[in-house]
């Protein structure tokens, strides 16, 4: 499990659909699926239910939906601390 999987997890749950989510992430659709079946295969776990309407989140995506936040917002938080630092070194 990665950012950028996290980030397309994310991004799909909360368009609902990933050819949205990946153009607000600016990535290729293809590549947001592909982020989604990786983070499955590790999860072992399907995140959403397709549909030709766009997605849904399954009980065990809604489940993690408020965990991959907070790691995203961690990690966000991590990134602005150690920039901060490396302007000061």
């Amino acid at each position: 499990m990665n950012e950028r999987e996290l980030l397309a997890f994310v991004a799909v749950a909360e368009h609902g659909r990933m050819d949205l989510a990946a153009k607000a992430l600016g990535y290729s659709q293809p590549a947001v699926s592909y982020q989604i079946k990786c983070l499955e295969m590790t999860l072992g776990t399907k995140l959403f239910v397709r549909t030709s309407a766009g997605v849904t989140l399954t009980r065990s995506g809604a489940l993690m939906l408020p965990s991959a936040q907070a790691v995203l917002t961690l990690m966000r938080g991590i990134k602005a601390t150690t920039g901060d630092l490396a302007l000061v070194a």
